[in-house]
């Protein structure tokens, strides 16, 4: 958890130190040989990098810091004598490919007899952001610079210029490295992890993938021998509230190590990837939180007053930590403490009070396993970005905490000495073995590959799993495999998804294929045909969208809030598709075009479980029609154009031609200038009317809008399934109209009357329509005549007067029966 060591190291390309990127900060790199120390392979790097790519572990980048060290060559020092004019200065003579060179320089090993690197004018040194060029020092020209390891970027030496052992003159400084000191110049590979890979966070298991492809052999891990002398001077706890957050916590204590700067291939490593040496002990724990995905914390042991205890924040609790900033926890958050105080933040960062250092002659070594949701919750509440947070949140390997910590501890033994403790462990392991049924047919069914039986089994067992019949056991470290389509997505990984080949589906040799549409998916269709054809512009809108707007709604209730919403504007979902619509419209008012006819298909929610949702088609219309009469002329959009609208769209998606239309819908739209359009009292297939002023206000729409919301699911499915037209009824006899005007209260609907004539004689009555409305006059206050023309239809023999003058006396006493009106004589 040392990742205040982490250091903006540029790279040896770069001219400038720049800021470090917090989303590339945790980029996953090793080197070349790194990779090696655990793949026997022969591969090249770009074999390598396609293979990786191949495999899903993305490849971002390839750093080849012998590209930045070839422009300097080697040079032989023939003479170096005092600088007249400078008592540190020498001038030198240096033979090169092309002749001898004067270079003057003030390091102190600078000698005759000496093999140099050379950068000549025109060179750009990385080191010190410089471009060689000819110039005089005191007087005396100098043609070109020696150069020390860190004005190359090799290290921090800057004591005194790089003085090889040897060497051509004139050959090129990054040959000569790739043959006597490759890992120099080991490239560097930067691969891209999704979060489900967390085991590719560490070098082993990326070697485990190339093994597994057949890019080599995967080197044994050797178990590490520790061998403990007495019990650990530190205790060790976990607060029983803590255990959810903390299953297992393991540490050894070394006494007597000698600390100090770490071995130079260690120091090599953790530079190429970006990563300062700081001391020994602290580099151990940055090795293998890369190297072995083992993220560590060392505590030096003679800072700590007591034991040490794993437990949950109080709240309020300060601590410095290794980045040198001072934290606050909040209640809840996990902390290690000792009896002084908080000491380190469980999973993401240590104190600096009890940090090692180069004086640090005891060292606790930690390793544990921190619950991945309550670790990301604290690293963002505290917006703390380290490796070991970005490892712990996506899940290490659990099984692996012992034997991480002992890996570690043989290193800090073998390089700085010390005797080591038994282990203390507080907690238990986690369970964490599953299995799950390999079927091998299942291959072809979920991926469409021919894979032999054998080489399944024999790709899940190069990746670790232990197989047990036909049952495939998960490794502790893929913590993303959770069922038997993982298995069979690792097969198919592993053999290359490039090897899929399209094959064309079997063709039926006879008959007529099925359906592939669903009726719901027809509809859907019909929907967005009709409206396009009637000139409105498809949207598609977000499913989430704010309270304030999904109150306006109906909606924005606890059932439909996101736990965790995108942002403040989608926290909720949708309860209709207006506010979207509506939304979509004040951004085009915004930017001049007023005119705009705007539809959706898409679904809504009156809850967040499964069958709270349904499909949708709504439209708006706002501004000014199109050229819709005879002589081209535009006029203001009107509730009737939604309705006509709807009607249209809902006739595309096979409603029946008779429907009834409804006051009262909900608060959204204008009173009186909306209607329901239904299939009898409870079946509403659509609303369509004026949008309310109140909610153009509350969404910054310039009215009026006129709109209509339809539901597919409510039109009934037609019985005669096939698509053939039904047989075309005709009749020679004569229809028969009759008008009728009936004296009503003023607050009875029309469609009222229709309905009530409509049944006086359902076989024999064709149509029924109203044509005329008198208010006032005679009739006095609350009363109004509606008048009714009545067609009548006959199917067999012509109707007689008497029978006509016998339904008209049923049309009356249906219409009186039910609105309580009179005839109006």
């Amino acid at each position: 958890m040392h990742d205040h060591h982490r250091f903006p190291l540029r790279d040896r390309c770069a001219k400038t130190l720049a800021k470090p990127d917090l989303a590339k900060a945790h980029a996953m790199k090793f080197t070349l040989s790194w990779l090696k120390t655990h793949l026997d392979t022969t591969a090249s790097v770009a074999e390598i990098a396609d293979a990786l790519t191949d495999l899903g572990l993305e490849v971002e980048g390839i750093a080849d810091p012998a590209e930045a060290l070839r422009p300097f060559t080697i040079g032989y020092v023939e003479s170096a004598e005092k600088h007249p004019d400078a008592d540190k200065l020498r001038v030198c003579q240096v033979r090169m490919a092309d002749g001898v060179r004067q270079i003057i320089c003030g390091a102190p090993n600078a000698r005759a007899g000496i093999t140099v690197v050379v950068a000549s004018p025109g060179v750009y040194v990385p080191g010190i952001d410089t471009t060689i060029g000819v110039g005089k020092i005191r007087g005396i020209e100098s043609h070109g610079m020696m150069a020390s390891e860190r004005e190359l970027e090799l290290s921090e030496e800057h004591d005194g210029i790089i003085e090889l052992p040897g060497g051509e003159v004139g050959t090129s400084f990054a040959d000569w490295l790739a043959t006597n000191d490759p890992a120099r110049v080991d490239p560097v590979i930067e691969i891209a992890i999704t979060p489900n890979r967390a085991d590719a966070l560490g070098v082993r298991g990326v070697a485990r993938d190339l093994a597994a492809r057949g890019l080599g052999t995967l080197r044994p891990l050797a178990a590490p021998v520790v061998t403990g002398h007495g019990a650990s001077s530190v205790g060790l706890t976990i607060a029983d509230d803590t255990h959810d957050g903390c299953p297992v916590f393991c540490l050894r204590l070394i006494r007597g190590v000698t600390n100090g700067p770490s071995p130079d291939w260690l120091q090599t490593r953790l530079r190429a990837i970006g990563l300062r040496p700081i001391s020994f002990l602290v580099d151990v724990t940055n090795f293998y939180t890369y190297d072995l995905n083992r993220p560590l914390h060392v505590f030096d042991a003679d800072k700590l007053q007591g034991d040490l205890r794993v437990h949950r924040a109080a709240g309020g609790e300060v601590v410095q930590a290794l980045d040198d900033r001072s934290y606050t926890l909040s209640a809840g958050q996990i902390a290690i403490s000792d009896d002084a105080g908080v000491q380190s933040i469980a999973g993401i960062m240590g104190g600096a009070a009890t940090g090692c250092t180069p004086d640090t002659v005891n060292v606790l070594v930690e390793s544990a396993v921190w619950d991945p949701v309550q670790t990301a919750y604290t690293g963002r509440a505290l917006k703390i970005n380290s490796d070991a947070r970005y490892r712990f949140e996506r899940g290490i390997d659990p099984t692996f905490t012992a034997e991480g910590l002992d890996h570690a501890v043989a290193l800090i033994q073998s390089v700085a000495g010390g005797v080591a403790s038994g282990m203390v462990q507080a907690g238990q392991l986690p369970d964490t073995d599953r299995a799950y049924r390999l079927d091998t047919d299942r291959v072809i069914s979920l991926v469409g590959m021919d894979i032999p039986a054998e080489t399944q089994r024999a790709t899940l067992t190069a990746l670790g799993f232990r197989l047990d019949g036909d049952m495939a056991h998960v490794p502790g470290w893929r913590g993303d495999v959770q069922g038997e389509a993982d298995l069979v997505e690792e097969v198919a990984r592993i053999a290359s998804l490039t090897k899929l080949v399209g094959r064309p589906m079997p063709r039926m040799t006879t008959g007529v294929p099925k359906p592939v549409l669903t009726p719901a998916q027809v509809r859907a269709t019909a929907a967005r045909r009709s409206a396009a054809s009637l000139g409105y512009n498809e949207c598609v809108t977000y499913s989430f969208i704010d309270q304030a707007a999904a109150d306006l709604f109906g909606g924005g209730t606890d059932a439909t809030r996101l736990e965790n919403p995108i942002s403040m504007d989608m926290s909720h979902l949708r309860p209709s598709l207006l506010p979207g619509l509506l939304q979509a419209a004040a951004r085009n008012q915004a930017r001049g075009h007023a005119d705009v006819a705007l539809f959706e298909v898409g679904d809504i929610f009156d809850g967040g479980e499964p069958g709270q949702q349904r499909p949708c088609v709504t439209g708006i219309l706002t501004g000014r029609t199109g050229p819709r009469d005879v002589h081209g002329t535009q006029r203001a959009v009107d509730v009737f154009d939604a309705k006509a609208d709807a009607e249209a769209i809902l006739t595309a998606m096979g409603a029946p031609g008779k429907v009834q239309i409804q006051r009262g819908d909900a608060g959204w739209w204008h009173p009186g200038r909306h209607g329901r359009i239904c299939l009898g009292p409870k079946v509403v297939m659509g609303v369509f009317g004026e949008v309310h002023p109140r909610i153009l206000k509350a969404l910054d729409v310039k009215g009026p809008v006129v709109a209509y919301t339809l539901f597919p699911d409510a039109i009934p499915q037609p019985r005669n399934r096939t698509t053939t037209r039904p047989a075309l009824a005709v009749t020679d006899l004569q229809a028969v109209e009759r008008d009728f005007a009936f004296v009503v209260d003023a607050d009875v609907a029309a469609l009222t009357l229709v309905n009530a004539a409509a049944g006086a004689d359902k076989a024999l009555i064709a149509d029924v329509r109203v044509f005329d409305q008198f208010i006032g006059g005679s009739l006095g206050e609350g009363k109004k005549s509606l008048a009714l023309t009545v067609r009548l239809q006959p199917t067999t023999t012509t109707l007689t007067d008497a029978e006509i003058e016998k339904v008209g006396q049923q049309i009356v006493a249906k219409v009186e029966q039910a609105t309580g009106g009179i005839l109006r004589r």
